[in-house]
């Protein structure tokens, strides 16, 4: 068991670096450099204050058997919801997205289609134009994006997405999670 790289995941996973997790729990940058990389053990008392500030305990931390991370998502995976006053179907392409840190969907848009409109966020947003045309209504902006266009913006105003083509149109969109 590499304890030292579990423990770097787990310090990567709550955001921190190595002088932030040392001044949490009493310790030197250098000295969780060398745990992290397995050139020194924590003693009991000292891994369990780590696995205190990681959000861990031990069982989980020491537990091997745990579910591997899922990486490959299938169509089976995927659940797809359509709106036919608004011209749209969405497809989220992860089932847990909206508990991640991003949230990746597909979006259809028949013709004259459009999507919800979105309050002002901390959210950050990426769009590819796969096929057609979309117009971007953010704030008091226009933008307007052709197929292999992307866009990628701060969510901080208003904002909302339409076809813009006389047919249908397809994106892929991700944005991250973020609440006020």
């Amino acid at each position: 068991m590499q304890i030292g790289a579990k423990i770097k995941a787990l310090r990567l996973k709550k955001g921190l670096t190595q002088e932030e997790l040392g001044e949490r729990t009493d310790l030197s940058k250098g000295y969780i450099s060398q745990l992290e990389r397995d050139l020194n053990s924590p003693s009991i008392e000292t891994l369990f204050s780590l696995l205190e500030v990681l959000g861990s305990t031990p069982k989980d931390f020491f537990d091997d058997d745990k579910l591997e991370q899922k990486v490959v998502y299938t169509k089976e995976d995927q659940s797809t919801f359509a709106d036919e006053d608004k011209k749209y179907a969405i497809q989220w392409l992860i089932p847990t997205s909206n508990e991640k840190e991003m949230e990746p969907i597909f979006l259809t848009f028949a013709a004259e289609g459009a999507f919800k409109q979105f309050e002002p966020s901390l959210s950050e947003t990426f769009i590819y134009v796969v096929r057609g045309r979309i117009r971007l209504v953010l704030g008091d902006e226009q933008y307007i994006a052709n197929e292999g266009n992307s866009l990628y913006f701060e969510a901080t105003a208003h904002h909302q997405i339409f076809n813009a083509h006389t047919a249908e149109t397809q994106i892929l969109l991700v944005a991250t999670n973020s609440y006020l």
